[in-house]
């Protein structure tokens, strides 16, 4: 005879998880049965107790109350959100390329006014922290978007002149919190490059008899009040039509150009005629020093007749040495470099009009100065004249 296999016996708590796997889990009667080894039949019975058991709480065969109405269809509601939310936070997750869409969700419901930051992120299943990250990344965006343009226009204003130093400044008096390492950063990016290139001019004739005045000036290059020390010195400038010469007389204290003479040739005249337009523009007191090299023009009577008029000291560098005159020297190389070797002058009138062009309307007024804390030369003389 066959042995009886022995009656297995499940308690309530079985029961009901068995109940739960098919009502809640959405588990079918034929797959609960095989994966737990129970009988069809059964698993089918427990089901029918469990609707009695629940429809006899309220009453077998008794209508449902009003309240009992409200529940069960609230409870359905909230199924049927909680349905519809895993729904969004899967297709969400799809269709945000890096935060962008989300945020845009966010911040368009925000704008609306039709729920809070908090809110939203509750239930677009995101963090607080990484849509303010967001907005953050935006607005550096936009931000380094309007410095590229702000770096491009103060470059350019400059005649491509400035480095990485002198545009910080230029962009910091615009308001802009830009640094030397930022700025340099900002002409990498938009291949922002001065246009410098070393050249060396020699216009100095020394080889002459002439009378030559000691170094008065001793490399004394910052005098503490204006028209205390002026340099000057003379470079010349090609054009198609010939060379073009460059008189220059320029003001220690501020480093500001105060006179200035061009002609094709350079006689004594020349010197003479940028000091005569300092000394009209600036009237300077007598014992002002005046220094250059010993060139034969400064050397010259004429020059020297003009010093002794005016009460002035005439003084010039050492032989063969320019670092005397060295301020004289460096603008000349500025003039070079930010001007002239960047232009292609056709004839002496189009030489001179530019190179005017660059001293008054750049040099003197706009260029920013290491020397002055970087100020131009106009705006250092008025902060000096503003103190009490």
């Amino acid at each position: 005879m066959t042995e009886k296999k022995p009656r297995r016996v499940f308690d309530a708590a079985f029961k009901l998880e068995v109940v739960k796997m098919v009502r809640d889990q959405g588990l079918s009667v034929g797959q609960v049965s095989k994966d737990l080894n129970l009988v069809d039949s059964a698993v089918r019975r427990w089901l029918t107790q469990f609707d009695e058991e629940l429809a006899g709480r309220c009453g077998i065969g008794k209508p449902l109350t009003a309240e009992q109405q409200r529940i069960r269809q609230l409870e359905a509601e909230n199924r049927q959100l909680k349905s519809d939310n895993e729904l969004l936070k899967k297709a969400f997750g799809l269709l945000r390329p890096g935060n962008a869409m989300m945020q845009n969700l966010v911040d368009s419901a925000v704008d609306a006014k039709k729920a809070n930051t908090a809110q939203c992120c509750r239930v677009f299943g995101v963090s607080r922290s990484g849509l303010y990250a967001a907005r953050q990344r935006q607005r550096s965006s936009k931000l380094v978007s309007t410095l590229d343009v702000q770096a491009k226009a103060a470059f350019e204003a400059s005649a491509q002149s400035y480095g990485s130093r002198r545009l910080s400044i230029a962009l910091k008096e615009q308001g802009l919190a830009v640094g030397r390492y930022k700025a340099r950063k900002l002409m990498r990016n938009n291949g922002l490059r001065a246009r410098w290139r070393r050249k060396f001019t020699h216009t100095t004739d020394s080889g002459h008899n002439l009378p030559v005045a000691a170094n008065v000036l001793d490399r004394q290059f910052t005098p503490e009040a204006p028209n205390q020390a002026w340099v000057c010195d003379i470079t010349y400038v090609r054009t198609r039509s010939g060379w073009l010469y460059l008189a220059v007389v320029l003001e220690l204290f501020s480093r500001k150009v105060v006179g200035w003479a061009m002609a094709p040739s350079m006689p004594a005249q020349l010197v003479c005629s940028a000091l005569s337009m300092a000394i009209a523009s600036r009237c300077p007191p007598a014992g002002l020093v005046v220094h250059s090299d010993r060139g034969s023009q400064y050397a010259s009577a004429e020059h020297r007749a003009l010093l002794a008029r005016y009460g002035f000291i005439g003084s010039m560098s050492r032989k063969g040495n320019c670092w005397d005159n060295a301020v004289m020297e460096r603008f000349f190389l500025n003039l070079k470099m930010e001007r002239v070797w960047q232009r292609d002058y056709a004839n002496h009138a189009e030489a001179q009009a530019d190179i005017v062009d660059y001293i008054v309307g750049f040099y003197n007024s706009v260029r920013l100065h290491s020397t002055l804390g970087y100020c131009p030369p106009n705006q250092y003389e008025q902060q000096h004249l503003a103190k009490p």
